[in-house]
């Protein structure tokens, strides 16, 4: 075992001589003796003893009383007195620097080991719990959650810095006070005050915990919604020293929820909407085919082709209505494509704008990245956003609406999306000068059924939320009451750099070859039919995977093969294009089958390549839809 070290302080030369040698026999390591206040503190903090013998009546102005409250304070080196002199008001002074121990000369060599090894011992013992407690508030002031300790009477001694961040109190200004002074908590759908929940522990002596809604006010008035708990701090035998209180911070925990709710929702009215959208689809699919045939046997001239145009304007209504429901739906995940953003926002904004007071500005970066979206689902986007502009500029104004290149650097974080990772985006604006949204409802506009317009649905930001989520995308929104609101919205940019001359053309490119249609809906067969002889092709057809499997077979072996391949992807009580399509791989690897639908229940409009197929076309479709579809896949048997 090593020696302690103990500095001798004695002016008595023959004294100290005999004490530093009766110390040697006890087995101690005699580190210096010296005579004065003044060496003692020096050779203290030069040798750093375990333990200081010391006179109190010493050489020079120093008493040992002053050296022995300097060394303890300074050092926190433990101090024995020892002295001559006993009386009163010497102990009483010496009391004062805590001394762990004193013996009053002449003294038995038992008497001064007993002194010793008590108080190195106390020493060891007082180190320990001090070491503990610098463990124990350090902990409580690197942990991410308030904490503030009271005494058995309910006032402050301890606050850590997360619960001086909550409160806005520091801890100094707040020891000493009743805790309801600096934890001030309200109910939060009330306004009511709470009971002080270290009153409930210091009554009931058991762990108290705050209900739900509770509302943290703090110095500076900030509301903060926390959850708590109050525990007990009792001793050996029961009795209450004291309490603690850990809360938190939980709006970012509010906020995650918020966002698995609004998630539930969409998910619950999706399974409504998909199958509303897939029947929807299929009517609309052969409206508007008619529509096309009808065109075709009529001159733009013909007040009946001005009537048509007119039907089918209010088809592709109806059709941003069943994207609006789909948008809801798991079937309703986007069917990508490589396209330009700016003509969408043009011709959207042209249309929602027609016969409106409102002015419209377009700025549009001259080389402006191109995005892999769905055309239809941006298009309702940009077409929801701005119905909702022109409806909040009730006496009128400008709409600006901005597309431009942007690079993110490092990842986005809003309140309403989750981050945005770093990479290249086109950043469209569109901005107006209507009422403004108020602060309060900022975080709700994206919420299924939130609205504050009369006869409102509160679905059209729901949709626009949804969809740009499915894009990969990000939406922000900024507003001003009596100001305007603008909305920021970021696509991924493709890294494709250019379109070739067909994706640009708005033209119906002819074709010849045997088509396949595969569909359980007759009437969308019989107008299908007609398109695709308009076009040029030679249509059979199939009312469902086992007949287009049994026909595809048969036109092989009479040397009549079908170029392609169309195929619904849903066919109520029978096969359907994703089982057809794997059967019909195994007759032909290099099959081109076309998969078609209103709405599917699996991504596979969305994955097509993935599942075989080798292009896809969603209902409803025009017949340069139908054309540039067909001739994409066939143009590689071109010559």
């Amino acid at each position: 075992m090593i020696s302690k070290k103990i500095l001798v302080v004695e002016d008595e030369r023959i004294a100290a001589e005999d004490i530093k040698q009766t110390l040697q026999r006890l087995g101690y390591d005699v580190c210096s003796v010296v005579s004065t206040g003044k060496d003692a503190i020096k050779k203290a903090q030069e040798l750093q003893p375990d333990l200081v013998l010391m006179d109190i009546v010493l050489e020079g102005k120093m008493t040992g009383i002053e050296a022995a409250e300097e060394i303890y304070s300074k050092l926190n080196i433990p101090v024995i007195y020892l002295t001559a002199y006993a009386d009163e008001a010497t102990l009483q002074q010496a009391k004062l620097t805590k001394p762990l121990g004193y013996i009053v000369k002449p003294f038995s060599e038992r008497e001064l080991r007993t002194v010793i090894e008590v108080a190195l011992y106390r020493s060891e013992m007082e180190r320990n719990l001090r070491e503990q407690k610098e463990w124990f508030y350090t902990t409580l002031k690197s942990i991410g959650d308030a904490v503030i300790a009271t005494n058995n009477k309910g006032k402050i001694i301890f606050m850590n810095p997360m619960a001086e961040r909550l409160t806005g109190w520091k801890q100094e200004e707040a020891l000493g006070w009743p805790l309801e002074r600096v934890f001030n908590i309200v109910n939060e759908d009330t306004g009511e005050p709470i009971e002080n929940p270290v009153r409930k522990v210091i009554e009931r002596g058991t762990i108290v915990g705050l209900g739900n809604h509770t509302m943290l006010i703090s110095k500076k008035g900030k509301k903060i919604p926390i959850d708590d708990s109050a525990s007990p701090i009792k001793d050996d035998q029961g009795n209450l020293l004291g309490i603690v209180l850990i809360f938190r911070d939980v709006t970012q925990r509010r906020k995650i929820e918020q966002e698995f709710l609004k998630r539930s929702k969409l998910e619950a009215i999706g399974f409504l909407a998909g199958g509303i959208a897939h029947d929807f689809n299929n009517i609309l699919t052969a409206i508007l085919g008619n529509i096309e045939l009808a065109k075709m046997e009529t001159t733009p001239e013909d007040k009946l082709f001005k009537r048509l145009l007119t039907i089918e304007k209010a088809v592709f209504q109806a059709k941003q209505i069943a994207q609006q429901m789909l948008a809801f739906s798991k079937g309703g995940l986007p069917i990508k494509k490589t396209c330009s953003i700016e003509k969408i926002l043009k011709d959207t904004a042209t249309l929602c704008l027609s016969g409106s007071d409102i002015k419209l500005e377009f700025c549009c970066a001259s080389d402006l990245w191109l995005v892999e979206i769905d055309e239809g689902q941006i298009a309702q986007v940009i077409n929801n956003l701005i119905i909702n502009s022109i409806q909040a500029m009730t006496h009128g104004g400008t709409l600006r609406i901005k597309a431009r290149n942007i690079v993110i650097s490092e990842p986005m974080r809003h309140e309403n999306n989750l981050p945005l990772e770093p990479g290249k985006y086109v950043k469209i604006s569109i901005q107006d000068q209507g009422e403004g949204i108020p602060k309060e409802h900022l975080d709700k506009i994206f919420d299924p059924f939130f609205t504050t317009k009369p006869g409102g649905s509160g679905l059209g930001l729901a949709v626009v939320y949804f969809v740009i989520k499915n894009h990969n995308g990000y939406i922000t929104v900024e507003s001003e009451v009596g100001k305007g609101t603008t909305f920021h919205i970021y696509l991924p940019a493709s890294k494709r750099a250019t379109l070739d001359e067909r994706e640009k053309s708005e033209k119906v490119i002819k074709g010849k070859g045997r088509i396949l249609l595969m569909d359980d809906e007759e009437i969308i067969r019989e107008v299908v039919g007609e398109l695709l002889t308009q076009l040029g092709y030679e249509p059979d057809f199939a009312k469902d995977g086992q007949e287009a499997i049994e026909k595809y077979i048969q036109a092989q072996r009479e040397g009549k093969p079908f170029k392609a391949v169309i195929m619904d992807l849903t066919i109520p009580g029978g096969m359907g294009g994703k089982e057809a399509l794997q059967k019909l791989l195994k007759i032909d690897p290099e099959i081109k089958v076309i998969v078609s639908s209103g709405y599917s229940d699996d991504p596979i409009m969305t994955n097509y390549k993935q599942h075989g197929f080798k292009g896809v076309i969603a209902k409803p479709y025009r017949l340069t839809e139908l054309s540039k579809t067909l001739n994409q896949l066939l143009k590689e048997d071109k010559k």
